[in-house]
């Protein structure tokens, strides 16, 4: 992610000169942007080729002089010919920010493209950059958001003294205005004072979401997983969760990594566990992220029985999980008609010689298998699996970093596989056993004997 050249601001322009220099086409777009606003127009020009009697204007039908920039908050030059060039002059020397139209090396300011719900306003900058990729983003936007949006923030506007006075913890009052903005039917003063009285009655309480981030592609990640991220206090994630889907968060949320990795726990699962219980218990909202999906490996039963036993309220948020998404990568059906009637997720690392005989026994049978975690015994593993009569022409599927940029494939038998010859790619991996595997598009996918970079 690059650096930003500008910082975005808000100016208060409101009964205050703003200046704009030109008077043809440009100067006009500029004084039609600015009369949505409620400042003080002036517009300076020896050549007045529009007309700009429909807007609340002050025109000066000659070029600009010095005193026209007294007290201005910004000026607008849309005209750099002799007399714009003047007028930039003039302005640095004010000391007053100036745009120079089309010329964004002589800008102290960009204007953005501005999506209005006022007193609601969204603005996308390139700064200066691609103009018209701000406008078709804005289009989107706009598209996105109804227009009754800036009733609703007035509202929550006109009760910001009752609020301060009613409720005096910061994390119950932020509580409210997220109840009030987000309701589908309080629409009316009557109705949020009813909320706000509710809330202002009602302790601060902990809660606890359980997170899937998916397997690390942002985009991925649910529209609930993203607003209750915006809504959490405090963010709890495992190594696994990249950091853009943890700074997905709220700006001011602390965040406490308790990541575990393959011999090294930072964070044991009992301690976790304490963490939760106490964070919530100080009247904390705490997004609990974990990788993939919480239900599937990601130790979250452990995790809602210590929050049942302490009377905690809890959510689970399902994300997709790495299976899937190698499913996905590689167009491999899971289930298909006539070859596998279902899948079995498992993980490899430390199943018992009996949980390996059970599926052999049910690939046999026709399922699919997703085997989790086996990466480092994968060959062990397969040659277990031909010792209980699963056959070494098994079609398997190597997915490593699932559902991400980087991610890698492999294909071949469990023979190859079971033979060792190959070594996995830095990551995590999903290992696909069956003969719907065959059915994906493994088109870029190596050899599973052909894997030669080195084991993580």
């Amino acid at each position: 992610m690059g650096e930003l050249t500008t910082f975005p601001v808000s100016v208060k322009v409101a009964g205050r000169k703003v200046l704009v220099v030109g008077g043809g086409d440009e100067a006009l777009a500029k004084v039609r942007l600015l009369a949505k606003t409620r400042a003080d127009i002036h517009v300076a020009s020896s050549a007045m080729d529009v007309d700009f009697s429909e807007f609340a204007v002050t025109p000066v039908s000659r070029a600009p002089v010095p005193c026209d920039f007294l007290g201005a908050a910004l000026v607008f030059i849309a005209d750099y010919g002799p007399e714009g060039r003047a007028a930039e002059r003039m302005a640095r020397a004010a000391g007053i920010p100036c745009n120079v139209v089309d010329r964004p090396s002589r800008c102290d300011f960009y204007t953005p493209s501005i999506v209005d719900r006022a007193p609601l306003t969204i603005a996308i900058s390139s700064e200066g950059a691609s103009p018209v990729l701000a406008r078709l983003i804005r289009a989107r936007i706009e598209a996105m958001l109804p227009p009754a949006l800036g009733k609703l923030a007035s509202l929550a506007g006109s009760l910001r003294h009752k609020v301060e006075a009613l409720i005096q913890d910061g994390a119950t009052r932020r509580r409210f205005y997220e109840a009030l903005v987000t309701s589908p039917v309080i629409a009316d003063a009557t109705g949020a004072e009813a909320l706000l009285l509710r809330h202002a009655a009602a302790e601060a309480k902990g809660e606890v979401w359980l997170i899937g981030a998916g397997p690390g592609a942002e985009d991925l990640l649910t529209l609930r997983a993203q607003r209750l991220l915006q809504e959490a206090d405090v963010i709890v994630h495992d190594q696994l969760v990249p950091a853009a889907v943890v700074e997905m968060g709220r700006r001011d949320a602390e965040r406490i990594p308790v990541g575990k990795t393959k011999g090294h726990h930072s964070f044991s699962q009992a301690q976790i566990n304490t963490l939760l219980v106490r964070l919530a218990g100080e009247g904390k909202r705490v997004a609990r992220l974990k990788s993939g999906d919480p239900m599937v490996f990601g130790r979250a039963g452990e995790e809602i029985a210590a929050l049942r036993k302490a009377g905690i309220p809890y959510t689970i948020v399902p994300g997709v999980t790495a299976a899937l998404a190698a499913a996905a990568d590689t167009a491999s059906p899971l289930t298909l008609r006539k070859v596998s009637s279902g899948v079995v997720f498992a993980t490899a690392h430390g199943a018992d010689d009996e949980a390996l005989r059970h599926w052999a026994s049910l690939a046999g049978s026709g399922l699919s298998l997703a085997l989790y975690m086996g990466k480092s015994i994968a060959a062990e593993t397969a040659a277990r699996l031909m010792a209980h009569g699963l056959p070494g022409a098994t079609p398997v599927g190597i997915v490593v970093n699932a559902g991400r940029a980087d991610r890698k494939a492999s294909l071949g038998t469990l023979s190859g596989l079971a033979s060792g010859a190959g070594q996995f790619p830095q990551g995590p991996a999903v290992i696909l056993v069956g003969d719907a595997v065959a059915a994906g598009d493994w088109a870029d996918a190596l050899p599973i004997d052909q894997l030669q970079q080195r084991v993580a």
